[in-house]
């Protein structure tokens, strides 16, 4: 069977950084698992890897669709086994990188995504509640409907809540109820990036900053100026909406700034559900451990040898 490497954590962890390496290391490739490096023109807010890095290793699912284009977890799952196989055929290692908990597990559980067409009448309905109920009493809806995939959607994230309604109503059944497996024809080592909580919040702060100078007020002015909406899916990720708040007047850019860091802080909890510290399926380490790169290493070279077939 063939070998996956699969790299996640919370946001600031180095995940990118790890990857690099280990792709030199054991002639690997990139395939995203990230939500929003999916979408063109959204490169410093969602931290994308820089031309250089493009160059030394080859990357797969970065800018592949547009800010305005409805692109659905399944198409990302379908996209995502067809790079692995490719990876593979060339006889290297695939390195599934992200911290994306939905689009992590969809390939590495191969979930049977449930084929419910949009229906746009109903999320018009359902958005207008949001904006006069707020987004919290949707959620509160969902965790009516279906309470165990409520858990794992953050209640401000209205696209993901208000599928899961749409799902359930055109499925008529919840949509964790409606998530089969069938495991992909790959073996899979999962590793977990953490640290203490203050040092990954000192860490995602200093990056907020960084991207601001590198230049994030003027890459959220230009996709306005392109005629993308703010309403977009795409464009209601962390530091997106709080720039173009700050540009249309709503706050200054210190407020939006330190708004995107405290936002960040709370993604960086919810993450945690999705790649929980006891999932005995994830290695993890600690990022601040000198030894961590030199161990990772080993348990990379002792899996693609076979050693978790003969400890099975």
């Amino acid at each position: 069977m063939s070998r996956v490497v699969t790299i996640v954590g919370p946001t600031g962890t180095g995940k990118s950084r790890l990857a690099l390496h280990l792709a030199k290391t054991f002639n690997g490739e990139i395939v995203n698992t990230d939500s929003r490096q999916v979408y063109r023109h959204m490169d410093i807010g969602t931290a994308k890897p820089t031309s250089e890095e493009i160059a030394a290793v080859p990357h797969h699912l970065f800018d592949i669709a547009s800010p305005n284009e409805d692109f659905s977890l399944a198409q990302y799952q379908a996209m995502a086994y067809q790079a692995i196989e490719d990876i593979e055929r060339r006889g290297k290692l695939p390195l599934m990188v992200g911290g994306s908990g939905l689009y992590v597990w969809a390939v590495v559980e191969g979930w049977e995504i449930p084929r419910v067409a949009p229906d746009p009448e109903l999320r018009r309905r359902l958005e207008a509640k949001a904006a006069v109920a707020g987004k919290e009493a949707l959620h509160r809806e969902l965790v009516q409907i279906d309470p165990q995939a409520a858990e794992r959607i953050d209640p401000r994230n209205l696209r993901r809540v208000i599928r899961a309604i749409e799902v359930a109503a055109g499925a008529s059944a919840p949509l964790s109820r409606l998530k089969g497996k069938r495991p992909p024809p790959f073996q899979t080592l999962i590793i977990g990036l953490t640290a203490e909580r203050q040092e990954l919040y000192r860490r995602v702060d200093a990056r907020v900053d960084e991207m601001v100078r590198q230049g994030l007020v003027g890459e959220v002015a230009k996709l306005l100026q392109m005629g993308y909406n703010l309403n977009l899916p795409a464009l209601s990720g962390i530091g997106y909406r709080q720039i173009a708040r700050y540009l249309n007047g709503g706050m200054t850019q210190a407020e939006a700034v330190q708004q995107i860091k405290t936002e960040t802080h709370r993604f960086i909890r919810h993450q945690y559900m999705w790649f929980r510290l006891k999932d005995n399926r994830i290695r993890w380490f600690d990022i601040q451990d000198s030894g961590m790169e030199a161990a990772i290493d080993s348990l990379v070279a002792g899996f693609l040898s076979g050693e978790k077939d003969k400890k099975a």
